[in-house]
Parts: C-alpha cells; sequence; structure tokens
C-alpha cells in the first residue's frame, strides 16, 4: 500500500513537533530542578531548627548536612543544565541563610543549653546568625581578595564545626567521659565560629583540586571516606577543627615570616553567586 505523499508531510511535521515538546519539556525540568533543591536546602535548613527546638539534636545535625548536599548539588546541575540566574542565585543564599545561619545556632543554643544564660544566651547564638548573614550579603557584592581563597571561614564548615561539636560532645558522654561544658563557655564558641566567618582572614577554597584520574588518588580518597565513616563523630569533628583552625594559623604564619598573599589584580570571586552555587 503507498501511503500518500501528504500523508508523509504530515507525519513528518507530527514527529518534529512531538520532539519539539519533548526538548521544552526537558528543558523546563532542566532549569526547574536547581530550584528544586535549593527548595530541599532549605526544608531542611527548617526541619533543622524544628529538631533543635524539641530536643531532637542528631537528627538536627543530620539534616544540616542534608541540607549541604542540596547546596553543593544545586548550582552544578544549574550549571550542567545551562540554567544559572541571578534569581537562583539569590535564591540559593536565602536558602543558605536559614541552613547555615539560622539551624546551626538553633542547634547550638539547644545543645550548649545557652537558655540559661537568658538574654545573654540568646545574644551569642544570634552573633552566629548575623554574622552569617552578613558573610554571605558581602560574598554576593564583593570578590575575593586573593586567588583560590576565600575571606573570612565559608558558612558550611562554620555549620559544620557547630554540628560536629554537638557529635562529639555525644561521643564523649557515650563513651562514660564526664563531660559539662559551661553554658557560656559554648555561647563563647558559637560567636567566636560566627565572628571567623567574617573576618578578612583568608580560607582555602580547594576549588582548583582535583580528585579523580590516578589509582593512588582513587585509593587515599577510599580510605579517607572510611577513616571518616568509622567514628564520624570524632572525624568530623577533626577534620573541621583543623580546617577552622588553619586560617588563623596560616595567616598568624604568613605575617611572621613576611610571605604575605599575593592580592588579585581586580578581585576574582570564586565561582560566584552570579553563576550560582558556591556557598561562601
Amino acid at each position: 500500500m503507498t501511503v500518500p505523499p501528504d500523508a508523509d508531510a504530515t507525519q513528518s511535521v507530527t514527529g518534529r513537533r512531538r520532539r519539539r515538546d519533548r526538548e521544552e519539556r526537558h528543558r523546563d525540568f532542566s532549569a526547574l530542578l536547581p530550584h528544586l533543591l535549593t527548595t530541599g536546602n532549605l526544608a531542611a535548613g527548617f526541619y533543622s531548627i524544628t529538631l533543635s527546638a524539641s530536643g531532637n539534636l542528631d537528627r538536627a545535625a543530620l539534616a544540616i548536612i542534608f541540607a549541604g548536599v542540596c547546596d553543593a548539588l544545586d548550582g552544578r546541575v544549574a550549571r550542567m543544565a545551562g540554567s544559572t540566574s541571578r534569581f537562583g542565585a539569590e535564591y540559593d543564599s536565602i536558602a543558605d541563610t536559614v541552613s547555615f545561619g539560622v539551624a546551626p545556632a538553633m542547634l547550638a543554643f539547644s545543645a550548649g543549653a545557652l537558655q540559661e544564660l537568658g538574654w545573654t544566651g540568646w545574644v551569642l547564638a544570634f552573633i552566629y546568625t548575623a554574622c552569617a548573614a552578613l558573610r554571605l550579603a558581602r560574598f554576593n557584592v564583593q570578590p575575593e581578595r586573593y586567588p583560590g581563597r576565600f575571606a573570612g571561614l565559608p558558612c558550611p564548615p562554620a555549620a559544620g564545626m557547630v554540628l560536629s561539636s554537638v557529635w562529639f560532645g555525644g561521643f564523649l558522654r557515650e563513651s562514660g567521659f564526664a563531660l559539662d561544658i559551661p553554658a557560656v563557655l559554648a555561647g563563647l564558641g558559637v560567636a567566636l565560629v560566627g565572628l571567623l566567618m567574617v573576618s578578612p582572614i583568608p580560607y582555602r577554597s580547594f576549588k582548583g583540586v582535583r580528585f579523580g584520574g590516578s589509582y593512588p588518588t582513587v585509593v587515599v580518597m577510599v580510605i579517607a571516606f572510611a577513616v571518616i565513616l568509622s567514628k564520624p563523630a570524632v572525624t568530623l569533628f577533626i577534620v573541621g577543627l583543623l580546617y577552622v583552625g588553619s586560617g588563623p594559623a596560616e595567616w598568624i604564619w604568613r605575617w611572621r615570616t613576611g610571605r604575605m598573599l599575593e592580592e588579585a589584580e581586580t578581585g576574582e570571586p570564586l565561582d560566584g553567586h552570579e553563576t550560582r552555587g558556591t556557598t561562601p
């Protein structure tokens, strides 16, 4: 049976239209997915706050980690899909303020019993939140002073320091070590972490590090991952403490030896929020 020429043309047009519709739906989903991940970041941060308020501290810390995973993925997905936008960048910053500014402060407030200090405890926890918000705002409008460095402690490692400290304290108590940290000391600790976020102290960004490729690199990564999973309450605390302390330690060393960092000629953002996904 011979198909009339008109029928062939109609089928061809219909096929092209269907392919075009599928491509448009794919583009729409690709543009929506980064926003969904950012919303997951925001939802996890809000969930962590509610868990901290109810005293479920371990799950509150896990929720912050989930928020960090979503934050790490949204920018990469947006760049892969070619759907970066200024709206996405601003939405990302708002979500980060909740997940890495408010949620860790609430976790520290509950875990450190800062309510015992009354108004002073509230202020110490709020210093952390305010510093996180200021840091995110500064990162949006100011280029980085030193290439390959963040100015001040990035927000996710700061949040990681708070939650790993909570886990480490629980590990010590479960291991039989009597641990009774005064509320004022816990409050000063979280406020100090907050102040490091708005400090001018450079912290390594590790953006130029490439982990793929050689077999020895893969082996080291697997071993490191296994060590972290073996006792995450201990290993994450040690890793966080080393990174938080690395900024001031390197800055003091460079100041005493005169080996100061070279400043960027025009100031360069570290894959900044204009392209979305780098949380400072």
